[in-house]
């Protein structure tokens, strides 16, 4: 709360400013920890939300394509962004409900107010993530020893926060070239058949690329390209 406090005019004026913070007064290293988060802000966007996923298929579908720069770098990362927003909502408003509201009411400990913001996180990430890569993660934990992989993978929730992130990327790029590569069948047979058609006429001289490009565009123009992969990137989440 801001407060401002006047004197009389017989003694001349002066204003103090006042701020009273509240219940939840932050602590310098809790200013010190909120600095930090925001610095790797970016780092925690990629690596434990749906936005890796989401962007290299993207990606995969501008080279697919054959489109150098179209859509540019800024339009794809913005709908990988807002798309990002769409499928952590739930997930967002979990934790604003279970840990962040709690602590800014002066309920809850800045350590508390982590493990509680951490479950929901977790269980969006063990959804995502492969059996295959918590084995990965519980061997690297083992430093590479030989066990058995059925009982590594037997309890997930016990898998360490740290030891989670690296099988929930290695899960997130398996499914985004999963996708890409059922992108590119379809173009890919574009370009074969227009090369054997430019062949078969002795037409030696066009590059194929000049002939298939707008064909591919028309084609997935007609298909309602965009909706569908974005549907389709939507409900891989779920």
């Amino acid at each position: 709360m801001l407060a401002v406090i006047g004197a009389s005019p017989a003694t001349g004026w002066a204003m103090t400013l006042q701020f009273d913070p509240g219940p939840r007064a932050a602590e310098p290293l809790e200013w010190a920890g909120l600095l930090t988060l925001l610095a790797v802000a970016p780092a925690l966007l990629v690596m434990l939300t749906s936005f890796t996923r989401i962007v290299i298929v993207l990606s995969l579908l501008r080279q697919a394509l054959g489109l150098q720069q179209q859509p540019p770098n800024m339009v794809l990362t913005g709908i990988a962004l807002f798309l990002t927003l769409f499928v952590m909502m739930p997930v967002a408003k979990t934790i604003k409900k279970q840990a962040l509201e709690p602590y800014l009411s002066g309920g809850l400990e800045p350590q508390a107010a982590l493990a509680r913001a951490e479950e929901p996180l977790r269980e969006f990430m063990l959804k995502q993530t492969r059996k295959e890569d918590l084995a990965m993660s519980r061997l690297l934990l083992a430093k590479g020893a030989t066990a058995d992989l059925s009982g590594v993978t037997a309890d997930p929730t016990a898998l360490p926060f740290y030891a989670l992130v690296p099988a929930f990327i290695s899960s997130e790029l398996t499914a985004a070239f999963r996708i890409g590569f059922l992108i590119y069948l379809p173009f890919m047979a574009i370009d074969l058949a227009i090369s054997a058609i430019l062949m078969a006429l002795g037409m030696f001289m066009l590059p194929p690329t000049l002939v298939s490009l707008p064909l591919k565009l028309l084609v997935f123009t007609l298909a309602s390209g965009w909706p569908l992969l974005l549907r389709g990137l939507m409900l891989s989440f779920r």
